[in-house]
């Protein structure tokens, strides 16, 4: 599943063909237009044209009620798979271990090799070359199982942008299921800074909000947001950033997080002995 906003002319093309080099896997493809029709789509390839810009998460989820297959590969548009026989790899990890509900390859960016420390959805992020089990995933390039996905409801479409993935591996978890970080399968990703769109600042601050009050028992959710709040003042650079952040903060206490739905004390105690308690 693509989604595209016709933005990205040469990386586009680039990444349908290569999953159309893919071998070992049958494949359906659907390729998503954010608020267009989309372009540069090939034969054989499926298009969806949304009317609106609705965001990334509800644009994913639309591409995966209209796709087939028992596993949902969610691309990024200008992501590149480099081997012919990445998703083939990532499908048998799941046979590994039935809990596994997704699988996140390594992530690199195709010029430098670089991973960037929030695409490996670990602890030991700077040892990226490691496998393990994976309580968060990067949101771009993701294989899940489609039962589990729409047992939890799929992405939370009204988040638009920004911290879907937690939202969204915190509900697997919830059902019993884990994760897997898989480095050995690489997939060629341009190494870009999320701030570079307009609303990272107040986007970012409201869906944690959001996420902690959607997903967390009572008690965790003042700890969660006096954590994320004083690691946030400790990364903020200029008075801007500061006060969309705030207006963010703001937003996402006045509500509108949907359906309310805590995890279980025995999910926290999971993710915890995972290594990534839900507190911070």
């Amino acid at each position: 599943m693509v989604l595209t906003m016709n933005d990205r002319p040469e990386e586009f093309p680039a990444a349908i063909r290569s999953l159309l080099a893919q071998d070992g896997v049958d494949l359906d493809i659907v390729v998503v237009g954010n608020g267009c029709a989309p372009d540069h789509v090939p034969d054989g390839v499926r298009a969806v044209e949304l009317p609106t810009n609705v965001g990334i998460p509800e644009g994913r989820n639309v591409g995966a009620a209209n796709v087939k297959g028992e596993l949902i590969f969610f691309f990024d548009n200008d992501a590149v798979l480099p081997a012919p026989d990445a998703l083939s790899r990532l499908a048998a990890e799941f046979s590994r271990d039935p809990r596994r509900a997704f699988v996140q390859p390594r992530i690199a960016d195709p010029v430098t090799g670089l991973t960037l420390r929030r695409w490996v959805p670990r602890l030991r992020a700077s040892h990226p070359d490691r496998d393990g089990i994976a309580t968060v995933m990067a949101e771009g390039v993701v294989m899940v199982r489609r039962d589990m996905f729409e047992a939890v409801g799929g992405w939370p479409g009204h988040f638009f942008l920004f911290h879907e993935g937690v939202d969204l591996a915190w509900r697997l978890w919830d059902r019993g299921c884990v994760g897997h970080y898989a480095p050995d399968v690489i997939v060629h990703h341009p190494a870009t800074n999320p701030a570079r769109h307009a609303n990272f600042h107040r986007l970012n601050a409201r869906n944690r909000v959001w996420l902690a009050r959607r997903n967390l028992p009572a008690p965790l959710i003042p700890l969660n947001l006096a954590t994320w709040v004083l690691v946030a003042l400790w990364r903020l650079r200029g008075l801007a950033a500061f006060r969309a952040s705030l207006a963010g903060l703001a937003e996402g206490l006045r509500g509108g997080y949907g359906t309310r739905a805590p995890m279980r004390w025995s999910t926290v105690a999971r993710l915890a002995r995972a290594g990534r308690p839900p507190v911070c």
